[in-house]
């Protein structure tokens, strides 16, 4: 199989990029966030409160061996989005690896930071609303300090995904059209 795998941080473009890139190959697209919810009923976001971080590389890793036996019963090509943590499970990757080509899209840690902060709400006693698990857990109390914890998280995540990657794409601040466009360029060549 030749799938393109999407992956990056969260806020990176995955979806909208797997979306565009399905439409420019004609090929079909898979989320695995979506598959998640698919197979369990939950959204990712539910099953990591409700149960943690194991519960949902578990579910995760349920949800790529499901999608490798489509894929593989299909014997088609296929963009994939696959959610933010993915690097930190192996059994995840090790059940899309044979389909095809891991591409890091690496998107900068200030336009990754500001997407988070968009989705922030401040509650009025204090704290945040809709942070992503992982700062949420950190009970940040300014957006200096919810830009401070992603910092390190950017940090560690980024150089994960570069080991992983077969293609790494720096995404900059260019048009979502245009780097649908690069990904597919870099694929081809």
């Amino acid at each position: 199989m030749d799938c393109i795998i999407l992956m990056g941080i969260k806020h990176c473009g995955k979806s909208t990029q797997a979306k565009l890139l399905s439409g420019m190959l004609e090929l079909p697209s898979y989320d695995t966030d979506d598959i998640i919810s698919s197979v369990t009923g939950k959204s990712p976001r539910e099953i990591y409160t409700e149960g943690g971080q194991d519960a949902f590389r578990k579910a995760e890793a349920e949800a790529c061996k499901k999608l490798a036996g489509i894929i593989t019963e299909k014997g088609c090509r296929a963009v994939i989005a696959t959610g933010g943590g993915i690097c930190c499970n192996e059994e995840a990757l090790d059940a899309l690896r044979p389909l095809g080509k891991f591409v890091f899209l690496n998107a900068p840690e200030n336009a990754a930071a500001d997407r988070i902060i968009r989705e922030t709400r401040e509650l009025p006693g204090g704290g945040f609303e809709n942070l992503p698990a992982y700062i949420e857990r950190k009970s940040p109390r300014s957006i200096l300090e919810i830009r401070s914890i992603f910092h390190e998280f950017y940090t560690e995540r980024t150089d994960l995904y570069a080991r992983i990657a077969d293609i790494k794409l720096d995404m900059g601040r260019t048009g979502k059209e245009e780097n649908a466009a690069r990904i597919a360029a870099l694929l081809a060549g």
